[in-house]
């Protein structure tokens, strides 16, 4: 009976150690006094207007999403307070052609449930579709170079 209570207990520890490392992976949403000075600084000196903003941190960095309008942004923040990345969402149909024609080759009957476009620090443009629970991102042109899960 010992051993047995044992082997649950070591399963219960095992499954809830497994469950921290999989929520801990993933982004977690933080208050904005949470968010380190330099960050929202940067955040509010690139775009002073927005009020309502959600963060998140991710790998270090931080996401500033928000809404002007009906168009979403997410803004992707160093600890040293530099943009990383901007992703402003965009229409499917305004995805390059080859693109678009991806997705119909490689997932035909699934339709594309967001798009985005990613521009980085550098000026370097990228294009995001969602498709069936998946990231495809692809360059400039819409050539296909990765696909991320959500």
């Amino acid at each position: 009976m010992k051993s047995l209570i044992k082997k649950n207990m070591k399963r219960l520890i095992f499954i809830l150690a497994l469950m921290v490392s999989v929520s801990l992976s993933k982004a977690q949403e933080v208050s904005e006094k949470k968010v380190p000075s330099v960050i929202r600084l940067a955040f509010q000196q690139k775009y002073p207007n927005v009020k309502s903003v959600k963060w998140e941190k991710e790998k270090g960095n931080y996401e500033a999403g928000f809404k002007d309008g009906k168009i979403n942004y997410s803004v992707l923040i160093n600890a040293a307070g530099h943009i990383i990345e901007t992703e402003v969402g965009i229409p499917a149909g305004e995805l390059p052609a080859d693109a678009k024609a991806y997705v119909i080759k490689n997932y035909p009957h699934k339709n594309i449930k967001e798009a985005a476009k990613i521009t980085d620090a550098r000026n370097n443009v990228s294009y995001e579709a969602e498709v069936d629970g998946r990231d495809l991102i692809f360059d400039d042109k819409g050539k296909f170079l990765k696909e991320v899960r959500d």
